[in-house]
Formats: C-alpha cells, structure tokens, sequence
C-alpha cells in the first residue's frame, strides 16, 4: 500500500543497498594522527611533571639564596650595620650583624652544601654583605648531592644583585 511518507518506499530485496566496503571497519588516517598527537601530548606533560627532583631542588635553593644575601644586604645598608653570611655546622648558615629571627637560616632541601669565594675562587669564611653600597665581588658555590651532581654558582661583582649562574 503505498503511502507519502517518507523512506516508506518500497524497495526490492535484490536492489537493497550494501554497506561500502570503508564503512565496513577500521579507522581513518586522520582519526590515528588525532590519537597519536593526544599521546604524544600526554607523554610529554608527563614527563615535564616528573622533573629530576635533585635538580630542581637546587635550582630553587639558588633562587632563595640569592634573594636572601639581596635581602641581607638591603636591610645592612638601610641600618648601617656590617652584616655578613656564612655557614654553620649541620649545613645551616645564618646572616651575623642580624637579628636572629630577621631572615631564613637553613636550606629547605637536604643534600645541599655550599662554598663561599671570593670572584677568583679563594675560599673565604664569610660574605660580607654590606653596609657598604658597593662590596667585594664575591660567590658561593652551591652542590646538590645528585644523582645527577650539579654546581651552580650565586655571585655578585659588588654592584650588581646576586645572580645564578651554571657551572658547566
């Protein structure tokens, strides 16, 4: 009984439409390229997420240290007290000249050691961080334990701030 509707066609089963051969199975090139990108980019966040720990500790400990002897040298020319940094036993240093509350006097990580020189490498004691604007070009060189062992060096040519710098 024919009818208006629509697809209410009759249609011959010999004349039925078979499925083509692509609509069959598989996955278009396109639809893999979306697939592999979407892994490569999850792999990749992955591994920025999963940074070596030693490595990043001691850049941060860098970071923080030469903020502190910024610090420490700011607060020595605003009072016009000689302040100098230096370490102590158990891998601490504290900042003398200040009081003892005034800055951080420890390492946040373990395994972090530190050598304070003069710019052409001679050991000293001690930093002297101020009153003075302008004071001796000095360093410290910072060591994680590692693995992988890194050095990185916090120095100053006594008129700029405390930088950090790579030690190749």
């Amino acid at each position: 009984m024919p009818t208006s509707a629509a697809g209410s066609k009759r249609i011959a089963p010999d004349r039925v439409p078979s499925p083509s051969p692509r609509a069959v199975g598989g996955f278009t090139l396109l639809e893999l390229i979306v697939v592999i990108a979407i892994i490569a980019i999850a792999t990749a966040s992955v591994s920025f997420a999963m940074r070596d720990t030693n490595a990043a500790a001691l850049d941060r400990e860098a970071d923080r240290l030469a903020a502190l002897l910024e610090s420490a040298r700011a607060q020595s020319r605003a009072s016009g007290v000689m302040v100098r940094w230096r370490q102590v036993d158990g891998g601490g240093f504290v900042f003398d000249g200040l009081p003892a509350d005034a800055l951080p006097t420890g390492w946040t990580h373990a395994g972090i050691t530190a050598q304070a020189a003069l710019a052409g490498g001679t050991p000293v004691a001690a930093l002297q961080l101020g009153p003075d604007p302008i004071i001796p070009a000095q360093q410290v060189m910072l060591h994680s334990e590692g693995p992988p062992a890194r050095v990185l060096r916090v120095a100053t040519d006594g008129l700029r701030p405390f930088t950090v710098f790579a030690v190749p």
